[in-house]
């Protein structure tokens, strides 16, 4: 009998940038895509997981000089670390690819080589802003208030020979295509913002090489450039099967490619939906079949920021709550759209109440009762009553709404059916009460048939969750001395064998955390951040001044103490004393959905309340702005700003690196008096 052909599936994450240790917000995409790897193993497919790190750039190049080592020294150390997260998590991946391996980069070159001869890449110069922590150049329109529009930095003007490649040229085919296969970008909204804002508008060419580092791959005939980010790194989703350009392609690439799933951030979305597609039409090879681009995990309310110590690693969760409860906790707290939120306190209490009582206390009461009752072995004595009924079709039900969550990548949902199945079998055992039960000789063979459908019920949610928290399932499944069951084996209940010993000894599965002591805890590791992100903010500055030496077309520096601004014309006292200022308290404040940069504020001025928006996301939160005392230009005509209207300005000074900070009066002042 000949086995059964598995059907491929290709998965991949966005590579890790080497610049330092990943956070929990980016640990959450590998365990993601592990999540959606295991459970596609679990169905049937020969599965092929990628993810790796992206080693390339100025940015690396100038942080291995303020460390005084070689580029290549500091990312083999980057890289490690990011691999030891990666592991730590349990991620089953199959290759961790590299972009400093020698068959990327040969590839690289050779795509790059292919490209050019075929006319799609040309010589030019580039001139414009750039920003070195992003690696990108932007034009003056492109520009947030003169910052980097991704990151809100200061930009340097620079100006150097580069190759380009004629996006524009595959633009309108690309638009054709999104619009033919309405599944390719995920979710839809990611799909409206990439046509809307980048593809219908007109397509700029793209910068694919540098010439003012070296740390990169060389461009094979000009030596001078190395290859610019984006082609680098995007190839490696090719490069890693054993793409060449030459047609003779390597057997895992035949087998593999196009990609079943690009798993990614939704912040680089545009270049893995518009660049890399349009990379792929110009090899002419398949384009992936479908793009998601996952929500982002904050903090609180605010995205993790390592230059702030705005953070929290992974590491460090699974030193206070272990790999399985924070596997749990990303998973079941990411929505399929919107951005999930992570706290301290948060986690202590989805351990507590998830993971203590809700899983782990349901295996070891049942263990335990059944080890009491009947030496531990579990029988089906056929007692059957209405109750059983209900359980069974709620089990049934959570593996089919479980994998279908699944086939729409809604982790979290799938999760909370897998949940749903623990949650109904403690309902099970309030409802047959086995104590009672256990009192009476009579009521032997139901109370065994209780136990029993308690025993399968677990068995099932048990292997359904090896997915998702592989040590936990391991574990529950050797406790009730059993196998894991297959997606298939799970639409019947009742294959838990008759007669089966359970362990004698049942453990805890989670322990329940004490709020206090992980406070403590959690005092000493964001001492320890606070400390270590003083210093990376050091060594930014001085990358910062590397990069600005490194590029004679840049501007000079600035002193921290004193700001000089070219001086506006004079102006006569009536002409101030048209402006009316007045001090405002803010009584609520949020982020704007369409503007990355604005925060929509609602401040009292004496008895009126004014709606305000604000481009200061970068500098504050809109948690943080509640409460504060501000000075308010109350008389400025409204004005409309991301579909919102704004009817006045917040104060704020702006020192030489741009950093801004909001005025206030010396001493609190009720809302509504005048300044003048």
């Amino acid at each position: 009998m000949t086995e059964k052909i598995r059907k491929p599936y290709y998965i991949t994450t966005a590579i890790a940038y080497t610049s330092g240790k990943p956070h929990i917000g980016n640990t959450y995409e590998i365990v993601l895509a592990d999540s959606i790897a295991r459970f596609r193993r679990e169905e049937g497919y020969d599965v092929r997981f990628q993810t790796g790190t992206d080693e390339h750039g100025q940015k690396i190049e100038l942080k291995a000089a303020e460390a005084g080592i070689t580029p290549k020294e500091f990312v083999d150390r980057t890289a490690g670390e990011i691999r030891r997260i990666w592991d730590l998590m349990n991620t089953s991946y199959d290759r961790f690819i590299r972009t400093t391996d020698s068959d990327h980069e040969a590839q690289v070159q050779k795509i790059f080589k292919k490209l050019y001869d075929q006319g799609d890449i040309y010589k030019g110069y580039y001139e414009g802003w750039y920003c070195t922590p992003c690696e990108s150049f932007w034009t003056e329109s492109q520009l947030a208030d003169g910052k980097c529009p991704d990151c809100g930095r200061p930009v340097q003007k620079a100006k150097e020979e580069a190759y380009f490649f004629k996006m524009s040229k595959y633009a309108p085919r690309l638009i054709d295509y999104i619009n033919e296969h309405p599944e390719f970008i995920q979710p839809v909204s990611r799909k409206n913002e990439m046509m809307n804002n980048f593809l219908l508008p007109g397509l700029q060419d793209l910068c694919v090489s540098r010439t003012s580092f070296t740390w990169g791959i060389p461009v094979s005939f000009d030596p001078r450039h190395v290859t610019y980010v984006w082609l680098d790194a995007l190839t490696n989703y090719i490069t890693g099967l054993g793409f060449d350009t030459d047609g003779n392609h390597g057997d895992l690439y035949k087998k593999y490619w196009p990609a079943d799933l690009h798993l990614i951030g939704k912040d680089i979305i545009r270049f893995h939906t518009i660049y890399w597609p349009i990379f792929l039409m110009a090899l002419g090879e398949p384009l992936p079949k479908q793009v998601f681009g996952h929500p982002w995990l904050l903090l609180g309310k605010g995205k993790m920021s390592k230059s702030k110590g705005n953070v929290i690693y992974a590491d460090d969760l699974v030193d206070l709550f272990g790999v399985d409860a924070v596997r749990y906790f990303v998973l079941h707290e990411m929505p399929f759209e919107n951005d999930g939120v992570i706290t301290w306190d948060l986690m202590t209490e989805r351990m507590n109440s998830d993971l203590a009582n809700i899983l782990g206390n349901l295996v070891k009461r049942t263990i335990s009762m059944t080890n009491k009752y009947f030496g531990g072995v579990v029988e089906n004595r056929g007692a059957e009553e209405a109750v059983d009924e209900d359980l069974k079709k709620t089990v049934l039900a959570a593996v089919q709404t479980a994998i279908g969550k699944m086939g729409e990548l809604r982790v979290a949902d799938a999760l909370t059916a897998i949940f749903d199945i623990f949650r109904r079998s403690n309902k099970y055992i309030d409802e047959t009460c086995p104590w009672v039960l256990a009192k009476d000789e009579a009521g032997q063979d139901r109370l065994a048939t209780v136990m029993y459908n308690l025993t399968e019920s677990i068995t099932i949610g048990a292997s359904l969750l090896a997915s998702f928290m592989p040590e936990t399932s391991e574990k529950i499944l050797a406790q009730l001395n059993t196998q894991k069951r297959t997606l298939d084996e799970m639409k019947e209940f009742g294959l838990y064998p008759n007669g089966t010993k359970v362990v004698e000894d049942p453990e805890t599965l989670f322990a329940r955390a004490d709020i206090n002591e992980i406070h403590k805890k959690v005092e000493v590791i964001e001492a320890k951040q606070r400390e270590e992100a003083a210093k990376a903010e050091e060594t930014e500055k001085d990358v910062a001044k590397l990069g600005e030496s490194s590029d004679a077309e840049n501007a000079s520096g600035s002193s921290n103490a004193v700001v000089d601004v070219e001086k506006k014309a004079e102006i006569v006292y009536d002409d101030f004393a048209k402006v009316q200022l007045r001090v405002g308290r803010i009584i609520a404040c949020e982020a704007v959905k369409k503007s990355k940069k604005l925060l929509c504020s609602k401040v009292q001025i004496g008895s009126e309340v004014k709606q305000i928006l604000s481009g200061i996301h970068q500098f504050y939160e809109p948690e943080e702005m509640v409460g504060k005392q501000v000075v308010v230009v109350t008389n400025l005509a409204p004005r409309t700003m991301a579909g919102l209207q704004s009817e006045g300005m917040l104060l704020c000074a702006e020192d030489a690196e741009g950093n801004l900070a909001l005025l206030k009066p010396e001493k609190d002042m009720p809302a509504g008096a005048e300044i003048g």
